[in-house]
């Protein structure tokens, strides 16, 4: 059984910096934990999800990712910061998802802005929202300023370590199954 890693970007450009960051953590988990990764960002979503009230009112291409965000085994989410947190649109969707949809299920949270005055928004916006639905956000969020990327990619000595640790939290949430208590050597 394959296991899945699904990046969220609450950003309509592309490229973006969030949409970069996401790539590579996504990249890294899902080359560490032997699994199959994917971003989404809020274009994928395309014109319906401006309009729609609830799931069932987005097109058939957006509710399909909206199903692979909801199936997925982990979720790598992030936005940029606008004002002190995430985007709006980013956080309409959200609200077309139910609110048991994540429950239990491990969110690396990051997000990414201009410089250090929005560094918090991981742990007063992010946080409580992915609470509110019983995710399991890892005590590790990523969140990376302008100088931590060169040419468009995250670069910093210190954002890749801090992804490394981040990353690391996944591993309880994709350990391999146990082998039976009993084994039967030498028979």
């Amino acid at each position: 059984m394959t296991r899945t890693i699904i990046g969220l970007s609450g950003n309509l450009d592309r490229p973006s910096k969030t949409r970069a960051l996401i790539r590579t953590v996504v990249a890294t988990a899902a080359s560490q934990f032997e699994a199959t990764g994917e971003i989404y960002d809020l274009a994928d979503f395309g014109r319906s999800l401006g309009s729609a009230r609830r799931a069932g009112d987005l097109d058939v291409s957006a509710r399909v990712a909206l199903e692979a965000i909801l199936t997925a085994d982990a979720l790598v989410v992030g936005s940029p910061v606008y004002k002190g947190s995430y985007t709006g649109l980013f956080k309409h969707l959200i609200d077309l998802v139910d609110p048991l949809a994540l429950s239990g299920k491990p969110v690396l949270l990051t997000a990414t802005g201009g410089g250090d005055r929005h560094a918090l928004v991981i742990e007063h916006q992010l946080r409580p929202l992915f609470g509110f639905f019983e995710a399991q956000t890892l005590p590790t969020g990523l969140y990376a300023a302008d100088r931590d990327f060169t040419d468009g990619q995250p670069s910093s000595p210190a954002l890749m370590d801090r992804m490394s640790r981040a990353v690391g939290q996944l591993a309880p949430f994709f350990s391999r199954r146990s082998l039976p208590d009993v084994f039967l050597l030498g028979a």
